[in-house]
């Protein structure tokens, strides 16, 4: 008998758009013929799925069921594909805890460790993994950029502590109150948490990592540049052409067997179940790679880095959903 399947997409935030580009990429690649198959639509004015016909049947919260005419459909997983919250943070994975509804992706606790990065950051350094040293500014209560100047070495980057997509992020060249003032600004803006921290030399390489039958298995990895015309890897770099992404990564043996053991250390220090992406820069002076951060949604539309590697491994999208969705009923 074929399985209801919940696909989640929308969400509060501006990371929506997103969610709804990965979301078309994955409800054309579900198998069918292993899944039924419901696109649900979670955003501020309520929790949807929409109709052939246009209609639009609100989900019951009190156990995650939709009722089609005199049909009750109750759902055996959850194919989380929401980019920001309440999809990455943990928020949507705790109330499908509480209902014991299996979905794809890490946990409440990992979601909502990894999606901030003070805390992300600070788990990987007690877990041995290199990351950059940084300074968290919390609104109302940080007194003034001298001390984070005083404290950090330029360039820095300064981006919202809860958040993705690169939205109300900033590059900082040099120690200037001013220019620092309004990154800072910018980044408030998204958050009442902001992230300054030292820019890390080297070559930037990100993979998707995922279990399968009890293995962590690392799929080819990515090399990504943004545009001269870039200052740093933004929105537009992601998402508007901006940037140019290898994958396979050309790059030696060697450096890629330390990002990928080091990506392993990563998916068992953070407990993540599902596909994960994990951002790293390779330092080439210290022969090591570190960590930026784990993003325990990755984008799934058909230009993203994990359909990429995916489909470099010599899999296609359908077989690889497949088993991320067969994992949920083997938890």
């Amino acid at each position: 008998m074929k399985k209801n399947i919940a696909l989640v997409t929308g969400g509060f935030s501006g990371e929506a758009v997103i969610s709804y580009r990965s979301a078309v990429t994955i409800d054309n690649n579900l198998d069918r013929s292993l899944f039924n198959v419901y696109k649900i639509d979670i955003i501020p004015q309520g929790w949807f799925y929409e109709m052939v016909d246009g209609r639009r049947v609100e989900i019951d919260k009190n156990d995650f069921s939709l009722q089609l005419d005199n049909e009750k459909i109750n759902f055996d997983a959850v194919f989380i594909g929401m980019h920001g919250t309440p999809g990455e943070d943990g928020k949507l994975q705790g109330y499908f805890d509480t209902l014991k509804i299996p979905y794809t992706g890490c946990d409440a606790a990992s979601s909502a460790i990894t999606f901030n990065k003070r805390y992300g950051t600070a788990v990987a350094a007690a877990s041995g993994i290199p990351v950059a040293k940084s300074v968290l500014l919390i609104k109302d209560l940080f007194g003034s950029t001298a001390e984070v100047i005083s404290t950090l070495r330029f360039p820095v980057f300064v981006k919202p502590n809860n958040g993705g997509s690169s939205i109300g992020m900033s590059k900082v060249n040099e120690p200037s109150p001013e220019e620092l003032d309004q990154a800072i600004g910018k980044a408030f803006k998204e958050d009442s948490q902001v992230l300054v921290e030292e820019m890390v030399q080297g070559r930037e390489f990100t993979v998707g990592v995922f279990r399968s039958k009890g293995n962590i298995i690392v799929l080819p990895l990515t090399e990504v540049r943004a545009h001269a015309d870039k200052a740093f890897f933004d929105f537009e770099a992601k998402y508007q052409g901006k940037s140019t992404e290898t994958t396979p990564a050309e790059v030696d043996e060697a450096v890629a067997d330390k990002i990928r053991d080091m990506a392993r250390k990563a998916y068992a220090a953070f407990n993540c179940r599902g596909v994960v992406r994990i951002d790293f820069i390779y330092n080439e002076a210290e022969g090591r790679p570190y960590m930026l951060e784990v993003n325990t949604i990755p984008g799934q539309s058909e230009a993203s880095i994990i359909p990429q590697q995916v489909r470099t491994m010599g899999w296609s999208l359908k077989e690889f959903y497949s088993k991320l969705l067969l994992e949920c009923f083997t938890d």
